[in-house]
């Protein structure tokens, strides 16, 4: 055989290799150079969209501000304040319309607004809450209103009516003077931006898909309460995951290489092999022959521990302190960011992916950082390759509802519960079971050491709304035997969304305060465990003479009450009303209370054919606890409340408020009769002692040592330290546990009459105050 024909297969081969190879390296070339373009296309959209965000709220500020201004010249003008000072209200509105070309309405009402509050829902409650914030600010005030049967711009000023004293006075402005820098402004139509009062969208443009996500890039505008909301769609990420840069960059050198294997006349040689008849480099090896001699390496398979820590990984250094007992908890943008919650998604997903599991729900509530911290999370889990649904804005319950009404068994809820504004966090359940405990840990120490699974492919990500379905499931099963009026305060939390149609789907009329979602909480905290939160509802069940006062926080899973008479009902003496409920289609079934609930509670529950079993504070444990014995019912001071008959057995302060007006509207007597019917006693709300970061579970070690002594002074009490320690004497008990959520000693106490509760507390403050020298205890 000739040396030619020897040679003649591999130059064959490399004829056939140059032109595919070249081909190749175009089509990637045109892929990157693609990708580059498409990226830097949608980079210039959020450029735009930022621009004409900062034009609009310029422009609406301006208006609002011209709009105030108008209203306060007017008031002050010759012929509005002699009219004022006549006490003629009609001439006073008749001069501010006329003095105000376009003015839609004007009308002069009494401070008291006593003919609006007797019939608020005809008068409108945006409105009321106009004229009522113009009247603790003692200033002209403006909002978007409901007026007219459709959105207006209302302003109400303080004014004296001669001798009839303190008046408001209303305008009526058409919309448009507010919005019409819209109209002058280009929106992007990729973009969204949206003009927004509390949760509410006044006016929206663009992609209206994008809403969920627009608080990312929201600015306020001024001290009005309205906001500008703004939102881009995702930039994709291009091949590799590549920035636009990058691709183009590789994009420019691959069809360069494409051009020199092309035109190059060989100056850019195809890899070759060694003959195998001569010593010198010939053509390479083919695909085949290649793998063949050489195997690829295989990534090692995922273990349950996960690989091992990758050095230097970026937001690796995640704080500690944020893995609390019960959830996830930190102040956003110092504790949790976007980077640090796709890193919990992550190891979140992780666990799913070691369990078998793949689909989870993830909800959030009405935080301002809570759209940020739910795509981060979104993120992270799908990088680990679960499969994410979205049910954007809602309450913690309704997450948990989601996971069952969707077949999902995992979720997260982005929610910071009850805690201050600058708050967020997770409470994470996974299949089936809320995490807590080692379980949370375990995530801190994936992210710590690096074990977060990663998947081939990311997980999918679909959007569904489930609002409507919870409330038809509960609306298909609980309905009231007669009508119950009832204020319902959201606190301006996430349950907004829902107290009123709920309630009212199962026959309520409802009367809602504060239901507008504003992650501010301009009102009041969201804590239904703190009395002073509950004066602004007190006072509304007073003045609408409603039968009944209903408080929720922060995400919708507590519920505090408050009576027609303005008392507060503690959670300990409702649960005692569903352990009765319970208990007549449940004989004998167990009900769980934590340490913190009344002595009386036990006993209470045993004369109604129950098994009752104190445990742990802590929505969590509760629940895990609930899922050990089987029990039916399970309740904490908080305001928690857990049904597991004819619902889920998680955490409701929704549905626990529908239960309870079901169980009332079945009864001829008022609620405040029902409730004086309960078993009572002369007890303390949860008192709060602040202690050092670090301290609180220690300092109670050291208490509880002290208190089981032989010659101790709790030598008489029955003592109960699974939680802290509890002293149950005849006349009364007293409770100190740490908190695990906050760096706080947590005390209650309870007697049969004042002396004894006096007695309790006067022995827990000389125990304790030696551990704290020089801290005022409080009680």
């Amino acid at each position: 055989m000739s040396k030619a024909k020897a040679e003649g297969q591999p130059r064959l081969a490399s004829k056939r290799t140059g032109p595919l190879l070249v081909g190749a390296l175009v089509l990637l070339g045109g892929w990157f150079g693609w990708s580059a373009v498409t990226q830097w296309r949608q980079a210039s959209v959020g450029s735009a969209l930022e621009q004409s965000r900062d034009q609009i709220v310029s422009g609406v500020q301006a208006a609002l501000s011209g709009q105030v201004a108008q209203l306060g010249k007017l008031v002050k003008s010759e012929r509005v304040t002699a009219a004022l000072a006549s006490g003629d209200a009609e001439a006073a509105a008749v001069a501010v319309r006329e003095g105000w070309p376009g003015t839609e309405d004007v009308q002069v009402l009494a401070a008291t607004l006593d003919d609006a509050y007797a019939d608020p829902k005809a008068f409108g409650y945006s409105r009321l809450a106009l004229l009522e914030a113009a009247n603790a600010d003692n200033a002209v005030v403006a909002r978007v209103v409901r007026d007219a049967g459709d959105q207006r711009l209302g302003l109400a000023a303080p004014v004296l009516l001669g001798t009839q004293g303190p008046a408001l006075i209303y305008v009526r402005q058409p919309l448009l003077r507010l919005t019409a820098t819209f109209d002058q402004v280009r929106v992007p139509e990729a973009g969204y931006l949206a003009l927004r009062q509390g949760n509410h969208n006044v006016i929206e443009q663009g992609a209206r898909s994008l809403g969920d996500g627009a608080e990312a890039l929201a600015r306020p505008i001024g001290k009005s309460g309205l906001r500008l909301a703004a939102a881009v769609p995702d930039v994709d990420a291009g091949p590799l995951g590549l920035s636009a840069i990058p691709c183009a960059v590789v994009a420019v050198l691959l069809l360069a290489i494409a051009g020199m294997l092309q035109f190059g006349k060989g100056k850019v040689p195809l890899p070759r092999r060694r003959s195998a008849n001569a010593g010198d480099l010939e053509d390479g090896p083919t695909l085949s022959e290649s793998l063949a001699q050489s195997p690829l390496a295989v990534a090692p398979a995922l273990s349950e521990g996960g690989p091992p820590p990758v050095p230097g990984v970026p937001g690796q250094d995640v704080p500690a302190g944020i893995f609390r007992a019960y959830d996830i908890r930190g102040v956003v943008g110092r504790e949790l960011t976007p980077a640090v919650a796709a890193l919990i998604g992550q190891a979140i997903g992780s666990v799913l992916q070691v369990q078998g599991l793949r689909e989870i729900v993830v909800g959030r509530d009405g935080r301002l950082s809570g759209p940020e911290l739910s795509d981060g999370l979104i993120e992270g889990l799908r990088r680990a390759g679960c499969d994410v649904i979205d049910i954007g804005l809602a309450p913690t319950p309704v997450v948990y509802f989601a996971s069952y009404h969707l077949r999902a068994g995992s979720c997260v809820a982005v929610t910071g519960s009850h805690n201050p504004p600058d708050y967020n966090g997770f409470k994470i359940v996974v299949g089936g079971e809320t995490l807590s405990g080692d379980a949370i840990t375990e995530l801190f120490q994936r992210i710590r050491d690096g074990h977060l699974h990663v998947a081939t492919e990311p997980g999918s990500l679909q959007q569904r709304e489930v609002n409507a379905d919870y409330v038809q499931r509960i609306a298909d099963d609980v309905q009231l035997d007669r009508p119950l009026k009832v204020v319902a305060d959201a606190g301006n939390g996430v349950a907004g969304e829902l107290a009123q149609p709920l309630l009212e789907a199962i026959g309520a009329e409802v009367i809602p305060l504060y239901c507008d979602v504003d992650g501010t909480f301009p009102n009041h905290h969201p804590d239904p465990s703190d009395p002073h939160n509950l004066e602004d509802l007190i006072q509304t069940v007073k003045r609408f003479d409603a039968d009944l006062g209903l408080a929720f926080d922060g995400d919708g899973d507590r519920l505090g009450v408050v009576t027609r008479e303005g008392r507060i009902i503690y959670a300990d003496r409702l649960l005692m009303l569903f352990a009765a409920d319970v208990l007549m289609r449940n004989p004998g079934a167990l009900v769980i209370y934590d340490v913190k609930c009344s002595g009386k509670l036990s006993d209470y529950v045993l004369r109604n054919g129950g098994s009752p079993l104190m445990w742990k504070t802590g929505h969590s444990l509760m629940k895990a606890k609930m899922r050990e014995t089987d029990a039916e019912l399970a309740g904490e001071m908080s305001g928690h409340f857990f049904f597991k008959e004819r619902w889920f057995g998680f955490d409701d302060g929704l549905y626990a408020a529908a239960r309870l007006l079901e169980i009332l509207a079945q009864r001829e007597e008022t609620p405040s009769e029902v409730f004086e019917e309960l078993p009572d006693s002369v007890s303390t709300p949860e008192l709060k002692v602040p202690v050092e970061s670090g301290t609180p579970h220690a300092l109670v070690s050291l208490f509880v040592a002290a208190a089981q002594v032989e010659d101790s002074p709790f030598a008489g009490a029955r003592l109960a330290t699974l939680d802290g320690l509890r002293a149950d004497f005849p006349d009364g008990w007293g409770l100190l546990r740490a908190s695990n959520t906050t760096p706080v000693l947590v005390l209650r106490f309870e007697g049969d009459d004042e002396a004894a509760l006096e007695r309790i507390k006067t022995l827990f403050r000389e125990q304790l105050q030696p551990l704290l020298p020089g801290v005022e205890l409080g009680f």
